[in-house]
């Protein structure tokens, strides 16, 4: 790919690009001819047409440093601390991660690049805002409060800000997710390393996953065609119980796998997610979940 094809679509800053979900949305978006500034903490390496900056996003100057010297014409914000149990551990720490650091960036684009199309990457676990009673755990503050940004913004000082909402994602890349978890442990048991036994809490709890490439790809279309403000989900909308992933990969596999219940008192809400919107922006669902369940494996038998 040659520099002018490179940049036609401008300039685009990708936060959390070393991340799982990171690593795909620059392959991709590289792919189809953006011009593309990967933001991590630490320095890694990426495609040689891929400008790599260190930041650290809870500094307010450093922020600014970055969207000055780069002054992009989109940003996918995907950085952050993800994990709820850290949250209750350190709850200052994921407010500065997922909410400061996301006014901070709007906010130094307001200033350097005011036209910027921003996509925030929020999370299914945020809750109602109108009913504290539904808060469950920091994270899910944490999340919130990114997202109320990220709008109050977009209303009080017209910026073009748009929120997706993602699912579980899954795919091929190293990835901390019950998918990969479970593979993991399947290829151990592959190269005679692992007792064969799979085990899970609830294997009837519900939960939307949607394929990192079919995400990404949506994540595309939101920053061309997202109407600022809104929400939409980026899901397959369809639910699927942790037993049946655990059946499905039974099937790919000529291991016997033994599955071992561990049912425990806490209730893990189901959440329900309708990519509607996004659907009638164009996007559609390409990879079917076994298909994700396969890649899965394969990339962690690549790695033995």
């Amino acid at each position: 790919m040659d520099e002018k094809s490179m940049k036609q679509q401008g300039k685009l800053i990708i936060t959390g690009a070393s991340g799982f979900t990171g690593q795909h949305a620059c392959a991709h978006f590289l792919k189809y001819g953006f011009d593309i500034t990967a933001v991590s903490r630490k320095k890694i390496n990426f495609e040689k047409e891929i400008h790599a900056e260190c930041c650290d996003l809870t500094n307010k100057k450093d922020v600014y440093s970055l969207v000055k010297s780069i002054k992009p014409q989109y940003l996918l914000h995907l950085a952050g601390q993800n994990h709820v149990g850290e949250s209750w551990l350190d709850p200052v720490s994921s407010l500065e991660a997922n909410s400061m650091s996301t006014a901070y960036l709007i906010d130094a684009l307001r200033k350097e690049s005011p036209t910027c199309k921003i996509l925030i990457v929020g999370s299914a676990l945020q809750f109602d805002p109108t009913s504290i009673s539904t808060l469950s755990h920091p994270y899910s503050l944490s999340k919130t409060l990114q997202v109320l940004i990220a709008q109050s913004w977009a209303v009080l000082y017209n910026m073009d800000i748009v929120i997706a909402k993602p699912s579980n994602l899954i795919g091929p890349g190293f990835s901390k997710g019950v998918c990969s978890v479970f593979a993991q442990k399947i290829v151990e048991m592959e190269e005679q390393k692992a007792e064969k036994v799979l085990e899970v809490h609830n294997p009837s709890v519900k939960r939307d996953f949607l394929d990192v490439r079919d995400a990404v790809r949506a994540y595309e279309i939101l920053l061309k065609k997202g109407k600022s403000g809104e929400i939409y989900d980026v899901a397959s909308g369809n639910n699927c119980t942790l037993g049946e992933i655990i059946e499905g990969y039974k099937l790919l596999t000529s291991e016997e796998i033994q599955v071992k219940f561990q049912r425990n008192d806490l209730i893990e809400k189901n959440f329900e997610s309708d990519p509607i919107k996004l659907v009638n922006l164009g996007w559609n669902q390409r990879i079917p979940l076994e298909s994700s369940l396969l890649a899965i494996l394969n990339f962690y038998r690549r790695q033995k």
